[in-house]
């Protein structure tokens, strides 16, 4: 029975099918604004490594503990999220991670000290985390019916996020400094409160926001739903672990390898901001075919090759064509829209879309924190990076393996029981 239930995607089947968008508006708005202000935190700031070192000491250790301050503080709150969803509204969590990102943004860019400056970027990482974790149960309340298209507009949102800081960052930081730099994002990040106090208010005042129907089953069922006894749980924790530190050690490393290789900071940047970009057109196709494939793992193994492609060309070619192979390995980065889409399809409410979620980002980046971390401490002058990038080979291994774990038709809900019952 399970797989009739998922050859309709999800709850989005039945009668909550095609609705309009109006009284969803106010949503679609904050689901996107808070898509396009939730990676600048991250991005803005590995470009600028040189300029911030000159203010505050950045050795290799301090710069590796830096980059896997996202991932960390993503899977600290994958964790704490899963029990929070239980309780509180999903509107309110994401509200608290706002604030969250918005303050640690400010506070490391008037930090003085290099602790203040690990700090609040961890502040900031963890309110990122919950952004991540809530994001899918929201989509699955309000827009059921767009399991495509949302999701990709949200991915295809992140890919641009983390871009335009990247770019951004050396203009900015010439004209103003580089905390002014690191810093003006936070005005975007605390923009996106503005619709999600509006939908909170509606309620108030009109005693409940009309809301599109749900395919929330019964609590009994939801309730006790425990994604670290299913497969499904563990692969789509592998896939992030797998993708994120490959992810996470490029956004932190890829400048200081490039300009390693004989390439100015400016145009390292570029680089940076190339990577980051790529994310955009995987992230506009990559839901839209998962949606419609039962068994979507040849796409996961798509972006591991282009990961394994890009990485060899950033290693052995000219520096001179350096683009060609970043932006091919950029591609990978479809990945994290891969795993996104796969956690409402592999889940049939809005609970068991959260705990999937959460539980899967709490481990996922547990792992993927050592990604960066690891890249910085294996490479040794005159070794070319082959020791980093081979660890992120590996990585791409354990991203393989949790997308065969999940390739199987099948959702959270109703794989738990017959799992449970054969242990």
């Amino acid at each position: 029975m399970a797989p009739n239930r998922l050859h309709q995607s999800n709850p989005k089947i039945g009668g909550a099918g095609r609705q309009p968008l109006r009284g969803r508006l106010t949503p679609l708005v904050g689901i996107l604004l808070v898509a396009f202000s939730a990676r600048q935190a991250v991005s803005a700031v590995s470009p600028l490594l040189g300029p911030i070192s000159g203010d505050l000491p950045l050795d290799a250790v301090t710069t590796g503990i830096l980059g896997m301050l996202p991932t960390a503080g993503f899977a600290a709150m994958g964790f704490l999220a899963v029990p929070l969803i239980r309780r509180t509204q999903p509107e309110h969590l994401l509200l608290v991670s706002i604030l969250l990102t918005t303050r640690g943004q400010i506070g490391r860019a008037l930090g003085s000290t290099t602790l203040a400056f690990l700090v609040f970027t961890c502040v900031a990482m963890l309110g990122i985390g919950v952004v991540n974790v809530v994001i899918p149960p929201l989509l699955m309340k309000y827009f059921p019916d767009k399991i495509g298209i949302l999701p990709a507009l949200h991915v295809t949102l992140l890919a641009v996020s983390t871009a335009v800081a990247a770019q951004a960052a050396i203009p900015l930081a010439g004209m103003y400094g580089w905390r002014f730099s690191i810093g003006i994002w936070a005005v975007i990040s605390a923009a996106a409160t503005v619709p999600w106090l509006t939908v909170l208010a509606g309620r108030r005042t009109a005693a409940r926001v009309r809301k599109p129907p749900t395919s929330e089953v019964p609590p009994p069922r939801t309730s006790v739903i425990k994604p670290w006894r299913s497969s499904i749980g563990w692969g789509t924790a592998l896939i992030f672990a797998g993708c994120s530190s490959n992810t996470f050690a490029a956004l932190t490393w890829l400048p200081v390898v490039v300009i390693d290789r004989g390439m100015s900071p400016g145009t390292a940047g570029f680089m940076l901001a190339l990577y980051s970009i790529l994310g955009l057109p995987v992230g506009l196709v990559v839901p839209f075919a998962v949606a419609r494939m039962p068994r979507p793992l040849p796409i996961a193994i798509l972006f591991v090759v282009t990961f394994s492609v890009g990485y060899g060309g950033i290693i052995f070619a000219p520096i001179t064509s350096a683009a060609v192979w970043v932006a091919i390995a950029g591609l990978g980065q479809g990945a994290y829209s891969f795993v996104f889409t796969m956690i409402n399809k592999r889940a049939r409410t809005q609970t068991g879309s959260g705990v999937l979620s959460g539980f899967a980002q709490g481990v996922g980046y547990t792992l993927a924190s050592l990604g960066p971390f690891l890249f910085g401490l294996l490479h040794q002058p005159g070794d070319h990076w082959l020791p980093s990038f081979g660890m992120l080979g590996a990585w791409l291994l354990v991203l393989t393996v949790g997308a065969l774990m999940i390739n199987r038709p099948r959702v959270l809900e109703d794989a738990l029981p017959a799992e449970t019952a054969r242990r």
